[in-house]
């Protein structure tokens, strides 16, 4: 039992929960919705969702199997009572199912294209899993590239379900019913959101990491701009995020959406200005961590957000 509740940790269990989440509110609040409207039946349905669920999962857990098993040393330095490579899982083993889910993930994407009008998801899963392999060696102690890398494979999730219905969105098995701006547009919402608010995250926890990151040579931004200026980083982006997040609701204002635009405001906008006034006063790594987490309650109440598409549809 010890052992499985392990290797849940090591694959970061709430997070791939939360990317699976993610990506059926999308299917379900979004495309669904655009789909019916037009009479279309969407390309990835059905048990195909689901083997591209199930490939956005597993690609998610082997990249964060590969990330702990190069972290090995850092993470005895930034949390050692949490470790589980070694500790309580061999190495080897680590490898072995970093392996094992990367070739499921990749298969899956494979077993889509060849059954579906979808096109190239399995040389996308092969592309996410070098990414998140290259990441995890090299990209992850350089300056801002790691952060950014993440952050885009984190737009990905939501960006993959629309590329899915490509031959739909460009029109080659389509219909003149179908809302492709619509779906362009709530689809770059999200995955823009989805990106600067992990971009956010993934900053914050450099500086959380400063002192193990710092000892093993990484050159993270807090090391190469220091603490203050990384903190000015983060609060550009938090402002950003939050006007771009208040320009929304004026447009959903002139829709009517009432309860969209109080949703937002209490359960994202009020939180991310929080978060901004505590960045300000954070020394301690325990100041970044409660901030870490804060965002990736910002980030659900985000994703869940797409529910009002549904109910507006």
């Amino acid at each position: 039992m010890k052992l499985v509740s392990a290797f849940f940790r090591l694959v970061r269990w709430p997070n791939l929960v939360f990317i699976a989440l993610t990506q059926v509110l999308f299917l379900y609040c979004v495309i669904l919705p655009a789909f019916n409207k037009a009479d279309l039946v969407p390309n990835i349905y059905g048990w195909r969702f689901f083997l591209l669920c199930a490939s956005s999962v597993l690609i998610a857990a082997a990249g964060y199997i590969i990330n702990d098993y190069f972290d090995l040393d850092i993470d005895q330095v930034n949390k050692p009572d949490k470790l589980v490579v070694e500790k309580i899982i061999k190495r080897r083993w680590t490898i072995i199912w970093h392996l094992v889910l990367s070739i499921a993930g990749i298969a899956m994407g494979f077993v889509i294209d060849f059954t579906s009008r979808a096109y190239l998801l399995g040389f996308a899963n092969i592309l996410c899993v070098i990414l998140l392999f290259i990441y995890s060696i090299s990209f992850k102690k350089k300056f801002l590239i790691g952060n950014v890398l993440i952050s885009l494979l984190t737009a990905w999730v939501i960006l993959v379900i629309t590329w899915a219905e490509n031959s739909h969105i460009l029109g080659f098995d389509s219909n003149d019913q179908l809302n492709v701006n619509k779906i362009i547009r709530v689809t770059f919402l999200y995955s823009g959101f989805a990106f600067i608010i992990s971009l956010i995250r993934e900053v914050i926890k450099d500086m959380e990491d400063i002192e193990g990151d710092r000892r093993y040579g990484c050159k993270t931004m807090p090391i190469m701009w220091g603490v203050n200026a990384t903190k000015v980083f983060v609060a550009v982006w938090l402002i950003v995020l939050v006007a771009a997040l208040l320009i929304v609701q004026i447009y959903a204002l002139r829709l009517g959406w009432w309860i969209s635009v109080i949703y937002c405001i209490l359960l994202t906008v009020a939180p991310l200005l929080w978060i901004l006034k505590k960045l300000y006063t954070a020394v301690s790594s325990e100041d970044y961590h409660k901030l870490s987490s804060l965002i990736k309650l910002v980030m659900f109440t985000g994703i869940l957000s797409m529910i009002f598409f549904r109910i507006y549809s």
